[in-house]
């Protein structure tokens, strides 16, 4: 039953990612060779030219990366943080979340094209406006859902509870936390990769390491440079999507009882 679930889940993620490697091929030799267009390889370049990059700078980007990806986590950490304290805050008292949660909310009408240039001014840092930006974007996404996972307890198991005089901090720690972490990990999941993406952009303004420093740099040289700018671009995404999956195997491992981690009947 586990190699049956193992496979319904793997098999389409797998088919998904054949077709899109057959597709892109298809596309760039229609670009190239058909349709002959001007710098077609700029638009999409075979993946076998990328791959043939990929194995000649691997170490590049693989240390680029793991400072991009080292500083995402930094400020995903105090973002995730932050967010879970004024959740647990604003569950507490009314007072507070009238207080903060319309400034939340507007804060995230501040577009972060707009946001990172303004920090990197400010701080002259760029290790510190990756971590910054990592972290405001995380800090939203982790506290609405935090907030409403900590409201999502069954009324009837909290005035249970309250009927054996358990204590506040009681109540939170044995019922409402529980309960809140499946709204917390659809927000730790939501704001992951989001948080690389903030960090990239943020190297983008004038950093000196990082994928986004690499990318800008092949950006500008122009189609001599073409395939590792792609690069850059796939190992953005992967990091995101790295962080994504990172996030999910922390779910399933604190989160069991969730149906969708649950084994089913009859399995062994």
């Amino acid at each position: 039953m586990r190699n049956s679930l193992l496979k319904n889940r793997v098999a389409p993620a797998a088919v998904w990612f054949v077709a899109i490697l057959i597709g892109w091929q298809c596309l760039s030799w229609l670009f190239l060779e058909v349709l002959e267009l001007p710098l077609a390889q700029s638009k999409l370049p075979y993946l076998h030219e990328l791959t043939r990059t990929l194995l000649d700078y691997a170490d590049v980007l693989l240390t680029e990366g793991a400072v991009t990806f080292s500083n995402a986590a930094l400020g995903f950490l105090f973002g995730a943080i932050a967010g879970i304290l004024l959740a647990i805050l604003m569950s507490i008292s009314k007072w507070v979340e009238q207080l903060t949660f319309p400034y939340a909310v507007a804060s995230q009408m501040i577009p972060i094209l707009g946001l990172a240039p303004i920090v990197y001014g400010i701080v002259h840092d760029d290790q510190i406006s990756r971590i910054l930006i990592a972290a405001y974007i995380t800090f939203f996404p982790v506290s609405l859902n935090m907030l409403r996972g900590l409201r999502s307890a069954e009324p009837s198991a909290v005035e249970l509870m309250y009927s054996y005089a358990a204590k506040p901090w009681v109540i939170y720690w044995k019922l409402r936390l529980p309960a809140a972490l499946p709204g917390l990990f659809s927000g730790l999941k939501i704001a992951a990769p989001l948080a690389v993406t903030g960090a990239i952009l943020v190297e983008l303004m004038g950093a000196t390491q990082g994928i986004g420093v690499i990318m800008l740099r092949n950006l500008y040289y122009g189609p001599s440079h073409n395939y590792m700018f792609w690069l850059t671009v796939i190992t953005g995404a992967f990091l995101g999507i790295i962080s994504y999956l990172l996030i999910s195997l922390f779910e399933r491992i604190l989160t069991p009882w969730q149906p969708e981690f649950r084994k089913t009947g009859g399995e062994d």
